[in-house]
């Protein structure tokens, strides 16, 4: 088969597709024929392994997955003999990173609890870009922000797949939806429904006279006694990522920060694929849909992880096999 293969750490640039042998499943995986993949976060730093921090993750000297990629959908071709869930010929996509990786590629072999069926409704490239942006996106807002109808919500990195679908469901509640990011993203949040639109190159946010009953923020580039600021008499900040370096900061200052202000402050660990029923019955009312940039072809995928990595993206970066 056909993939993006990388045995060690390199530029994206450097990457190319390899002919590898295509995975057997084990008893409890099932082999899925992938049809579309999407880029996120986990790629930019696994295939460079950086920052250094992530290497305790992916592995030391070299990564411990050579194949990146952690969504996907696509069609069941084999499965292992305990394998319960599905039958082959299932359509199924998910957000494989619990179980592993390796989704820039034409196959994959993955515990079957990886997985989920996708609805007929749902094309494949769509589908791969809804479960981990949309379920940070609910997660954050709904489970642990406890968004109520009428508040004033702001999304910080609210171009990007996150941002998307987090303004799509705070709307849900009729709320008041600003956006941070910058560059052509700027236009494209204008016109997908932001109330306003802020470009952090040109204004920071926390030193503005506004405040917000809940942050969403995908980003985490600044101090939280700054966040603190911008938010109302028990506000809520969740943040759902960031740099390792300002994730570990946030960490060790939430907690006074939230003692001494009454306001909360939360990193939220994501569930992966917990809460797609939820989603997959929003996306089959017309609620939501993802905001896809794309498709492109495999080939395209060293390019398009620097194009990630540098945040030109607007939406989910989409592969289609």
């Amino acid at each position: 088969m056909k993939a993006i293969y990388s045995p060690h750490y390199t530029s994206p640039e450097n990457l190319e597709i390899k002919e590898v042998p295509t995975p057997i499943p084990t008893k409890d995986e099932v082999l899925v024929k992938i049809h579309a993949t999407a880029i996120n976060d986990y790629d930019w730093s696994m295939v460079r392994g950086k920052p250094f921090l992530y290497r305790l993750l992916y592995g030391i000297w070299k990564p411990k997955h050579a194949i990146a990629g952690m969504e996907l959908s696509g069609v069941i071709d084999d499965i292992g003999e305990a394998v319960t869930q599905f039958k082959k010929g299932d359509k199924v996509y998910g957000d494989i990173s619990e179980y592993g990786f390796g989704s820039f590629a034409e196959y994959v072999a993955i515990n079957e609890k990886a997985l989920v069926l996708k609805p007929d409704v749902m094309p494949f490239e769509e589908a791969t870009a809804i479960p981990h942006a949309a379920l940070l996106a609910y997660q954050g807002l709904v489970e642990k922000g406890k968004i109520q109808k009428g508040q004033k919500i702001l999304i910080n990195g609210a171009g990007g797949g996150v941002g998307t679908f987090a303004l799509q469901i705070a709307k849900m509640y009729d709320a008041e939806v600003m956006g941070v990011d910058t560059g052509e993203k700027l236009q494209n949040m204008k016109t997908i429904g932001y109330d306003e639109v802020i470009d952090y190159k040109k204004e920071n946010f926390t030193k503005r006279d506004e405040r917000y009953d809940l942050i969403l923020d995908a980003k985490t580039s600044q101090a939280t006694w700054s966040y603190a600021k911008a938010l109302k008499p028990k506000g809520k900040y969740i943040t759902v990522g960031g740099t390792a370096g300002n994730l570990i900061l946030f960490g060790l200052s939430s907690g006074l920060v939230s003692l001494l202000t009454q306001k909360k402050f939360q990193l939220l660990a994501l569930k992966p694929n917990q809460g797609l029923d939820v989603i997959n019955k929003l996306y089959a009312d017309g609620i939501i849909k993802p905001s896809i940039d794309g498709p492109y072809g495999l080939e395209e995928i060293p390019r398009l992880i620097q194009y990630f990595g540098e945040a030109k993206h607007t939406g989910k970066v989409v592969i289609k096999l």
